[in-house]
């Protein structure tokens, strides 16, 4: 794998961290309610609180996942390549189902990645 593919599969799982912090720890922050559209209101519910921060357990793994990839894992191109795929079709959807602009925000730098895998 490249250096330039490494630096930018750390960039995503950076990224990926930022969002676990957004949604675990920054749960009701006012962040986390402009990053992700929500009113004042919505952010202080306990349901919306519980999903953010489950589904930033799932994201901060994504990220430890990436950070594994490049560092010990022995099939470190296939398992990168898998996680940036994955990332870049939940951001497909989320584009289609949510906001358009997640498949670049979410999921563009992951498309990069990907890319320069292949080369």
């Amino acid at each position: 794998m490249s250096l330039l593919s490494i630096v930018l599969i750390i960039l995503v799982a950076f990224e990926f961290f930022y969002i676990w912090y957004l949604e675990t720890i920054m749960t009701k922050s006012d962040s986390t309610a402009r990053v992700f559209n929500l009113q004042p209101a919505d952010r202080k519910q306990p349901v919306v609180q519980t999903l953010f921060k489950n589904q930033g357990v799932y994201n901060g793994l994504i990220g430890v996942g990436l950070i594994y990839s490049v560092t010990f894992a022995q099939a470190s191109l296939e398992i990168a390549r898998l996680l940036l795929i994955g990332i870049i079709l939940v951001a497909a959807y989320g584009s289609l189902t949510s906001d358009k602009k997640i498949i670049l925000t979410q999921g563009g730098l992951a498309i990069v990645a990907l890319i320069t895998t292949f080369f």
